[in-house]
């Protein structure tokens, strides 16, 4: 894998680790499907500058449909399960189940774009499952409550399922258009056509924009601008360069990364587990990327 796409990967990963920590502080004001509407208007108009000139030529594109399925796949119906996930299940659950998104990807990938599943492979995503959970510690497996939230599981592992297709299908278009253009198109798309939700979600509720406050508007924006822009754009950019089942088993730097990010901005304690689940997590990666 080049260094371009690795570097791409681990600050995608990185915003997307702390992205948890957001939405949990724009989810205490605001409801789950205007908070997903807001965060892809914002992203939208992030991309809008750059593709200006392109704009014609994408929409014009005959993958359009494609498109439009995965903007439904990776942004509006993505994010909107997520969300509203979130809310009806424990961090511990929906930080669990993220751990089936890369296999997810590693079986979907070899189904629908004829990558080889190898030994390397296997061995490299099972030891980064490994130091993921060692990273979480027995108190995260044991703290697991299905009792109760059986609704806001399904929605998580539903939208983790529909992030492994849409990382697979987004490979192809990828190839065909780009990483900014697809990245672009699918935001613009998916924003388009989640605004209206939103916006229904505002009435149904009585809530207005204004009973946001400043502590969830920046949660929104950072959303909006370092994930639904910023991290999606270096995940595409990475697909271009590289296999997806090699792409996508760098989201087991993400837990590592929430426990590193926990450790140097609140305080909390580095600890052993920490370090060497770490180093399988890393070491996990590199076996991956070799098979």
């Amino acid at each position: 894998m080049p260094n371009r796409a690795r570097i791409a990967l681990l600050v995608a990963c990185f915003l997307w680790a702390i992205s948890f920590v957001a939405t949990k502080v724009a989810l205490e004001v605001t409801p789950p499907l205007v908070v997903v509407s807001l965060r892809l208007l914002i992203s939208a108009v992030c991309f809008m500058p750059l593709v200006i000139g392109q704009a014609a030529s994408i929409l014009g594109h005959r993958a359009l449909l494609r498109l439009f399925t995965l903007s439904l796949l990776g942004t509006g119906l993505h994010y909107g399960l997520q969300t509203t996930g979130l809310q009806y299940t424990t961090a511990s659950n929906a930080s669990l189940y993220a751990v089936t998104a890369p296999i997810t990807i590693l079986l979907l990938s070899a189904l629908f774009l004829g990558e080889r599943i190898t030994a390397l492979k296997a061995t490299g995503v099972a030891i980064a499952v490994f130091g993921v959970l060692v990273v979480m510690g027995l108190e995260a497996l044991s703290s697991l409550e299905l009792e109760g939230h059986l609704v806001g599981d399904f929605l998580v592992l539903v939208s983790i399922a529909m992030w492994g297709l849409f990382t697979v299908f987004g490979k192809k278009l990828t190839d065909e258009l780009g990483a900014l253009g697809v990245t672009a198109a699918v935001t613009v798309i998916g924003a388009l056509w989640m605004a209206p939700v939103g916006v229904l979600e505002m009435r149904m509720t009585g809530f207005a924009l204004g009973e946001i406050s400043l502590r969830a508007w920046a949660a929104i924006a950072f959303l909006g601008i370092g994930c639904s822009f910023l991290a999606t754009w270096l995940y595409f950019t990475a697909l271009g360069l590289s296999e997806s089942q090699k792409v996508g088993v760098y989201l087991y730097t993400i837990p590592p990364m929430t426990a590193a990010f926990a450790a140097l901005i609140l305080g909390e304690t580095i600890t052993a587990r920490l370090v060497v689940g770490s180093m399988l997590v890393i070491t996990g990666v590199a076996l991956t990327e070799r098979g």
